[in-house]
């Protein structure tokens, strides 16, 4: 009797838990992105991209982003604008811009920074096209323009169709996306299509975020 009666225990203890666990919620990441997004999935060309926070909460940076003081010049500490009625963004603001805007073709995300820098790792999503390349002695920037949707006619250039731009580089103590952003602007490029997210590799990193490494 004692012996049915504690395997009717055990049947009402398993058919309650049973009932309880879809209820239970599940084990949710201690880093997330923000309190309501844990990561931000992304389908660019195919392929789905997940930007995330690394979840060690031991983790440190080991790398040149650890340097708090360089030489300045070249490595100044620059302004929030990078030119006049260009947008500056964050983090959050470069997601929703791969997504709303990378995503539909409607856009790019441009890593400033010259190829070496760009090799060790950038924002997943992001385009090499360095700085360099968008100086006006440049004898291949006009394919440059053309390849960002400008057209050339007869009275200069036409940028109606032009892509709408992300720009980046190394973080706020970097000139080579100001720089690349102020050669475009100079070249006629509408400010309001271009955005600059100054912190860069430098906050990216710093904040744990996904970096993809380009494939050599």
């Amino acid at each position: 009797m004692r012996k049915l009666r504690r395997t009717s225990i055990y049947r009402v203890i398993l058919c309650s838990l049973a009932l309880a666990l879809p209820t239970l919620p599940a084990l949710a990441q201690e880093v997330n992105i923000t309190p309501d997004m844990a990561s931000h999935s992304i389908n660019l060309n195919g392929e789905r991209v997940v930007i995330e926070r690394i979840q060690d909460t031991s983790h440190r940076l080991s790398n040149d982003f650890t340097k708090t003081s360089r030489p300045c010049p070249p490595f100044c500490i620059h302004p929030i604008s990078a030119a006049p009625g260009v947008d500056t963004i964050g983090e959050i603001e470069v997601m929703e811009f791969l997504e709303n805007t990378v995503a539909t073709g409607q856009g790019l995300l441009i890593d400033s920074r010259v190829p070496s820098w760009y090799q060790k790792g950038t924002i997943p999503g992001a385009v090499n096209v360095p700085f360099s390349t968008l100086e006006a002695s440049n004898p291949y920037r006009d394919e440059i323009l053309k390849a960002l949707g400008a057209r050339q006619t007869t009275t200069g250039w036409d940028f109606s169709n032009a892509l709408d731009l992300a720009m980046f580089c190394n973080g706020p103590w970097c000139d080579q996306s100001p720089r690349a952003i102020r050669n475009l602007t100079q070249a006629g490029y509408p400010a309001e299509k271009i955005k600059y997210y100054r912190g860069g590799m430098q906050l990216w990193l710093l904040l744990g975020l996904t970096v993809r490494h380009p494939i050599s």
